[in-house]
């Protein structure tokens, strides 16, 4: 965006982005213009860091007794889930989700807007519902830690190791002198704050691109959408790819994503130089822009609604119908475990509503639960 300090974190080997910048894209954070920077992530080699971090702790610590000194990271390879892992971890050091919670002492490149091109939309999905998905993960982790003799001899090992490696990686996570339950709380409470800000519309926002004339993106569309709501975020606008020379679409709405504020982006062919004052200079990148604008000062659409004098929870779920939806509950009605889209969602309900599901209904891209 204009006049914004913009960093681009590209996380796939697709060197789309370099032909369309004409810059070349590396592991090392470069300057494309004047307000927009570029990096690629590689996973192969920001598995090196951390595990230098916990042979130097391991070091100090001795715990290994020397076993780990003998792990190469050049010759390990990538597993399955490691790209989300680590890409979290570089994106976390460029906007910084924990630093209030975990203060850090490491200097960082500071930018108004950071856009993430990553693997799939899959991964990306997955990466916005973990740090709410891993608490439940913790949760677990933390009795059996408390509650077995294994645990019990274990975890203090293990916790001391964790922060003497996050010490020497520049952290300062202030764990001197704490009891294990005020760790378990310190890790709760970093998980939670990551997950209050993927909810933050203002602080991340999630745009879906689609092509109109195409029934295959916009039925995928839609379900990336309820998808992206499942995870624990929420999506901020639309985009259509405009037809060639065409300007009649300026202003207009995108219909099938109503009440989602929309707009059109500029027809960019991949197949020639492309000028970029020229693009920038289109009606409809000014309208893109103006979506971009409103949007991080404007609300998004709920997408949950109580209504404690009814007895009724509304559920924003685009793209699925009733019967891809189930619904769960535990612990004794205050909970409501909704299911869909490969994704499950926890929502906590207010005493109100608190009790067991009624009936429910589809309506309008939305699900409609009545509780006794």
């Amino acid at each position: 965006m204009a006049g914004l300090k913009t960093c681009l974190v590209i996380h796939s080997q697709d060197p789309t982005a370099e032909y369309l910048l004409n810059c070349k894209i590396g592991t090392s954070l470069i300057t494309c213009n004047d307000n927009l920077s570029a990096v690629r992530l590689e996973t192969t080699k920001m598995l090196l860091e951390p595990l230098n971090k916990l042979k130097q702790a391991d070091a100090r610590l001795n715990m290994t007794q020397g076993v780990l000194e003998g792990v190469f990271g050049e010759e390990l390879g990538v597993l399955p889930g490691m790209d989300s892992i680590f890409s979290s971890l570089a994106l976390e050091r460029l906007v910084g989700f924990f630093e209030n919670v975990v203060q850090q002492n490491s200097k960082k490149e500071k930018f108004d807007i950071i856009i993430y091109d990553g693997m799939s939309t899959e991964e990306t999905i997955r990466m916005i519902g973990a740090t709410s998905k891993a608490r439940l993960y913790l949760k677990y982790l933390r009795n059996f830690a408390e509650k077995t003799d294994l645990g019990r001899l274990a975890s203090p090992s293990l916790l001391r190791l964790a922060e003497e490696a996050m010490t020497l990686s520049g952290r300062n996570p202030n764990l001197n002198g704490k009891m294990s339950s005020e760790i378990w709380d310190l890790l709760d409470k970093v998980l939670e704050r990551g997950s209050t800000i993927f909810a933050e519309p203002k602080r991340f926002g999630c745009y879906i691109v689609v092509d109109r004339n195409s029934p295959v993106s916009m039925a995928s569309a839609l379900r990336y959408w309820g998808c992206i709501i499942q995870a624990g975020a929420q999506v901020s606008g639309a985009f259509a790819l405009a037809t060639l020379n065409s300007s009649g679409e300026v202003g207009a709405t995108i219909e099938d994503f109503s009440p989602l504020p929309s707009a059109y982006v500029p027809h960019i062919s991949v197949g020639a130089h492309l000028d970029w004052d020229k693009i920038m200079q289109d009606s409809h990148s000014e309208s893109a822009r103006n979506l971009l604008t409103v949007t991080a000062h404007k609300a998004s659409i709920p997408p949950v609604i109580f209504d404690p004098t009814n007895k009724i929870i509304t559920l924003l779920m685009p793209g699925f119908d009733k019967s891809e939806i189930k619904l769960y509950q535990f612990r004794g009605g205050s909970e409501l475990l909704v299911e869909a889209g490969d994704q499950r969602r926890v929502i906590r309900l207010p005493s109100q509503l608190q009790g067991k599901v009624g009936g429910a209904k589809f309506t309008d891209r939305s699900l409609v639960i009545t509780m006794r």
